[in-house]
């Protein structure tokens, strides 16, 4: 017996996102779910090969599997926007390679990536000066400021685990995350903290965070998350998620792709 059906625009009837995980990310995903969960919001997910050790020539490795990673999309869908979830690797890469890599594959989709999340997010929230927290061994996490830097930041203050394992990364306490935060908060003034790599359990801790320093705390996953819904025209207030998600700005470039 053949059975008669009915067709309906699917699930994402307000906007389809797409983005690329590293293999070892564990966080990413959990704190995306709870940011997409609007109706009628779609989010589809698809994973980039890694090695657990993030080193700069590891991440520069991930170059090569950006379009295969973003062909195992849902190629029926016009997806909204394209994000690449990874904060080092677009570091080290660059923005701008990131979305001709996905491009290549996913034509003219609007694409961002944790670092250009986070320029956008700043100067969405008028900072200039920023606290710096990252888990990163140190030379990942010079070139993270000096991209900063070069976006028009000063760098008021930074610490960072200096933890080069993936798997580790990601069974760091939200605890230590907010006490990092603090102690970078305190060393000196700033307009905001950044909390930078999609491994670090931080969604949960943000309002806390920014309750005790007084001054917004700006994630990886929660500014991609908040950036790729700025690209879409989806806007979601959220006070759980940060002060980020009380903007409505149009964030700027910075001259980096997004």
């Amino acid at each position: 017996m053949k059975l008669p059906y009915q067709t309906d625009s699917g699930i994402g009837t307000r906007a389809n996102f797409g983005v690329i995980v590293l293999e070892t990310d564990e966080t990413l995903e959990y704190e995306f779910r709870q940011i997409f969960s609007g109706d009628g919001i779609a989010l589809y997910v698809s994973r980039i090969p890694m090695v657990a050790e993030v080193r700069p020539d590891t991440l520069a490795q991930m170059l090569q599997h950006i379009p295969g990673s973003a062909r195992l999309l849902p190629p029926a869908l016009s997806l909204d926007a394209i994000g690449f979830g990874c904060t080092s690797a677009a570091t080290v890469i660059g923005p701008e390679k990131v979305a001709t890599a996905i491009h290549t594959v996913c034509g003219d989709a609007k694409t961002s990536n944790p670092l250009s999340a986070i320029i956008a997010a700043g100067q969405a929230l008028g900072a200039r000066k920023l606290g710096f927290v990252t888990p990163y061994v140190a030379e990942v996490s010079a070139q993270m400021r000096d991209r900063l830097q070069d976006a028009g930041f000063d760098i008021a203050a930074f610490g960072s685990f200096e933890e080069g394992r993936d798997p580790v990364v990601a069974r760091i306490t939200p605890a230590s995350i907010l006490a990092g935060i603090e102690a970078v908060a305190a060393a000196a003034p700033s307009d905001a903290i950044v909390v930078s790599c999609t491994n670090l359990r931080c969604l949960d801790i943000i309002a806390e965070a920014e309750a005790r320093t007084g001054v917004p705390v700006i994630t990886s996953n929660q500014a991609l998350a908040w950036h790729m819904l700025q690209l879409a025209g989806i806007e979601v207030t959220a006070s759980k998620f940060g002060r980020l998600f009380g903007q409505s700005k149009e964030p700027k470039r910075f001259g980096v792709a997004s």
